[in-house]
């Protein structure tokens, strides 16, 4: 079977965020259940595809709202009422519809399309309805899109962000019933996109590295709680901004807590112990040298990757209810509150009494889950042969 796997940006080996890391892990499950697949769409500018033989670039986009200048969010917001796509979508239309036709068909025959999330889908919506199609749900992106109307801090975008859920939600209903299945990330997801039927959809736990980390170091502890994330991203700010309202001030004076990652101008915090200290060159290091591991998302849906690292590398960690949307098991060193008080107290006694885990376990266990649910969503695309699946 070849599969035309259509995404916003394809992998470049960064796996810079937690959307390239889950993109990573659905393309290697693919390939693991015997497709072959060809990647589709545009490249960050500067970093080039990581499989060039394997992909198809249809040119360098840049569509980060926090890089981009006013004049270019304006262009966006105006091209976007113009064409009645989402905010997100029209970023994408940089080629035309017959350009993308074009690199389709250069494809080579293909099988069936695996649309990956609404960004690029929406861009070139009438482009896929040619060939059996899978729809892979990052988010239930009509929900985020409320929440985030409902933190955004003026009108304006109070206005843009509920146009925003209205497109969406009828772009996600269109996407999964043209769909033969549908991916989501998150149980809950299925049901809140109307395809809870294991005839319709599956989730797919996920893991951030194809071989379970190995640490035969001794960490080295550099502060008590560490938080790394895109910042910038809504529904993260939404969190960050819970846990720094709410949870840091109920911490001792000498707890120190670093932040890694780009923050939107106006973040901050008055706890002395608390550091923000912008990129880090080795996110995973970053991780390591905290005593415990916040896992703080209190908005959204999907999964969280962060979470999903923490229990791969076996660190402590205390988790919102919210931050473990997607997840089966839960390792015995993370402590689930939702209360800040509670959340400050049970950070406290992690760093104070250091537990670690093999984490080994966890991601093999999400492997064996991602390849099940691999399979059981081909078989519904209908045409890998039976001796994959033997």
């Amino acid at each position: 079977m070849h599969l035309l796997f259509a995404t916003s940006i394809v992998p470049d080996g960064a796996l810079a965020s937690g959307y390239e890391i889950a993109n990573a892990a659905i393309i290697a499950a693919l390939r693991r259940a015997g497709a072959r697949v060809t990647v589709i769409g545009f490249t960050w500018p500067g970093k080039p595809a990581s499989d060039p033989q394997n992909t198809i670039v249809l040119g360098a986009v840049e569509v980060r709202t926090e890089s981009a200048s006013s004049l270019q969010k304006l262009g966006w917001v105006a091209k976007a009422m113009l064409s009645g796509l989402t905010f997100a979508s029209v970023k994408l239309r940089v080629v035309s519809d017959s350009e993308v036709r074009a690199a389709v068909e250069r494809a080579g025959p293909f099988d069936g399309y695996v649309l990956n999330s609404v960004q690029f889908a929406g861009a070139f919506e009438r482009l896929f309805g040619d060939r059996p199609s899978i729809f892979v749900a990052h988010n239930v992106e009509h929900r985020s899109a409320k929440e985030n109307a409902a933190a955004a801090g003026s009108l304006f975008q109070r206005l843009l962000f509920r146009r925003e859920a209205r497109l969406l939600k009828a772009m996600e209903e269109r996407l999964c019933r043209r769909a033969r299945f549908v991916f989501t990330l998150a149980e809950e997801d299925r049901s809140a996109l109307g395809v809870a039927s294991d005839d319709r959809s599956a989730v797919l736990p996920l893991v951030t590295c194809a071989e379970a980390p190995v640490q035969n170091e001794t960490r080295r502890i550099d502060c008590d709680a560490a938080l790394i994330g895109t910042w910038t991203w809504q529904p993260n700010r939404i969190g960050l901004d819970w846990f720094l309202e709410n949870v840091v001030p109920h911490l001792k004076a000498d707890f120190r807590v670093r932040i890694a990652g780009g923050v939107p101008s106006g973040v901050s915090a008055a706890h002395p112990g608390v550091e923000f200290v912008g990129r880090v060159p080795d996110a995973q290091a970053f991780v390591r040298s905290a005593a415990v591991i916040p896992l703080i998302s209190t908005a959204g849906s999907g999964v969280q990757l962060k979470t999903i690292e923490t229990f791969e590398l076996g660190l402590p960690s205390v988790a919102t209810s919210h931050s473990l949307r997607g997840i089966d098991h839960r390792p015995v060193n993370c402590v689930v509150t939702d209360d800040p008080v509670a959340f400050a107290g049970a950070l406290e006694a992690a760093a104070a009494d250091i537990r670690d885990v093999d984490g080994s376990a966890f991601h093999h266990r999400q492997v064996k889950a991602l390849d099940a649910a691999i399979r059981h969503g081909l078989k519904k695309l209908g045409s890998l042969r039976q001796e994959v699946f033997a």
